[in-house]
């Protein structure tokens, strides 16, 4: 009996594991990769995720929009943008573009958009250079120079923007002489105190041949620049074709502009009367909010350039020295490439916030968006909620704009691990 009985246990033993493997297999086909539910997928799960939050912001966004439409037809108000075709009867005191006060809405808003995107534009680009240039002398091993860019940088940040644009505009812009005393340079350049006065030129022909031959003469100039770098990268020298191109190249740009001379006529500005005529002019309150703009963004990217320079390791700077770099060198060569990657990301703040920042111009009076679209404008036709909306709209997109092409500018210059 205790044979037959053990006997018997292992056959009892093999069914179990039979019906085991049978359930096993039932199941297995739900755990292959090719049956995996959705949502196990991180990827999917994300895009599903991403889109779901999108449609509840549209959803949002349209309730709010409709739920004040809805609140302005109660109170007899009409919500829409159809004021925009309406003339605006009204005259704006300097603009890029030309403009007249039997011009629309639209129109005003497209001379506030282009007036700060030019405000805007050369705050960027002198700032940038201008607190680069103010970083390094910060690293200057002359300490008089070191503190006096400590100093700037610690003054001009510390004190509020919009006090700096009132001062820039009562104590010095405002101060200048009338225009009959104008500061001139070679009496083509005059500067007083309604402003800066520049020679214009005029065209009897279009400006696409203009920019037709700019763009050549600009392509070409980096096509040589190109070749140059790639054959210097493989040979190790600088070719002397090089200098004959660059010659040959100077002397084409040179007899492109004698030829393009006989279309061109220059508008100076003369003085007639109590202000001066022809030429252009760029106001006294457009240079207040420039200087103080460009002054107070260069304090805050000069430190970015400080700490950014400060990230590379102590040897790089040894190692330059030693293989006979001049500073200027290793700070062209090896120091600025490699800081670039940790300048960038922070920089990108600095030129948003000089985007923004050019809305307070509208306390001294310069005609950008704010002060001809939100203030004259709703004034005028009572729109508050369709103005405010487009001008959040050009600051959204051109911070969007801007922060896209940092970014990927950014992606570029950053070490590629594989």
């Amino acid at each position: 009996m205790i044979q037959s009985t053990a006997a018997k246990k292992p056959q009892h033993d093999r069914t179990a594991v039979d019906s085991g493997s049978d359930r096993l297999s039932s199941v297995k086909p739900f755990m292959t990769p090719s049956k995996v539910r959705l949502f196990d997928n991180d990827a999917t799960r994300g895009v599903l995720i991403q889109a779901l939050v999108l449609a509840a912001f549209l959803f949002g966004a349209w309730y709010l929009f409709s739920n004040a439409a809805n609140n302005l037809d109660r109170l007899g108000m009409h919500f829409g943008f159809d004021f925009l075709q309406v003339t605006a009867g009204f005259n704006i005191s300097w603009s890029v573009i030309p403009y007249d006060s039997s011009m629309t809405y639209w129109r005003v808003f497209a001379v506030g958009v282009l007036n700060t995107l030019v405000l805007s534009a050369l705050v960027i680009f002198v700032g940038t250079i201008l607190g680069t240039f103010v970083g390094i002398l910060r690293l200057s091993n002359n300490p008089l120079i070191s503190q006096f860019a400590r100093w700037y940088v610690e003054v001009v940040r510390n004190v509020p923007l919009l006090i700096q644009v009132i001062f820039w505009f009562t104590v010095v812009f405002s101060t200048l002489p009338a225009p009959r005393k104008s500061y001139s340079l070679a009496d083509v350049f005059f500067l007083n105190n309604r402003g800066f006065y520049i020679p214009t030129v005029d065209l009897s022909i279009s400006w696409w041949w203009i920019m037709l031959a700019l763009g050549v003469c600009g392509a070409s100039l980096w096509g040589i620049v190109k070749w140059t770098k790639r054959v210097k990268r493989q040979s190790g020298r600088r070719l002397v074709g090089f200098y004959a191109a660059l010659l040959l190249w100077s002397a084409v740009v040179l007899s492109l502009t004698v030829f393009l001379s006989q279309w061109m006529s220059w508008n100076v500005p003369v003085l007639k009367g109590f202000n001066f005529r022809e030429g252009a002019f760029l106001p006294a309150s457009f240079g207040a909010a420039f200087v103080a703009m460009t002054v107070y963004r260069s304090a805050a990217i000069a430190e970015t350039v400080r700490a950014g320079m400060q990230s590379i390791d102590r040897g790089q700077h040894e190692a330059a020295f030693t293989i006979g770099f001049s500073r200027f060198q290793s700070l062209r060569l090896i120091l600025i490439p490699q800081a670039i990657r940790a300048i960038i990301p922070p920089m990108t703040n600095s030129w948003l916030a000089a985007t923004k920042d050019s809305s307070l111009a509208v306390a001294i009076g310069f005609p950008e968006l704010v002060s001809v679209f939100m203030q004259t404008s709703i004034n005028q036709t009572g729109r508050a909620l369709e103005i405010i909306a487009m001008v959040m709209g050009f600051y959204i997109v051109i911070s969007f704009v801007i922060s896209y092409l940092l970014n990927k500018y950014n992606d570029h210059v950053q070490y590629k691990v594989r």
